[in-house]
């Protein structure tokens, strides 16, 4: 169950991240409602998740779920640039993450 609290806590990353990007400064209230709100859900499940992982394995991946979720949100929807240094950074978080994962056992 830890991993499932985990990967939603990540998942729910990306929307805060993408949320604040839309609250332009706080400044529009249901972007702000929305990052408030998904922001003290993923932080309430990582906390669920870490009492069952290790606090570097469970950090280390609810980060880079959402570092690249965000990434990709980014690219995807907000036009942000596609270059090959961006997306070599962002597959060696993958990497990371995945490595991460395959430590735990």
């Amino acid at each position: 169950m830890a991993w499932a609290y985990l990967a939603v806590a990540g998942l729910l990353e990306i929307v805060w991240a993408s949320a604040m990007k839309q609250s332009a400064g706080f400044t529009r209230i249901v972007p702000t409602t929305i990052m408030v709100v998904s922001m003290f859900g993923s932080l309430g499940l990582l906390a669920l998740a870490m009492k069952m992982l290790p606090l570097g394995t469970a950090y280390m991946i609810w980060v880079g779920i959402g570092a690249i979720g965000a990434f990709l949100v980014g690219i995807v929807f907000l036009g942000d640039q596609v270059t090959l240094l961006r997306v070599t950074a962002a597959s060696l978080i993958v990497v990371g993450v995945v490595l991460m994962k395959l430590a735990e056992g």
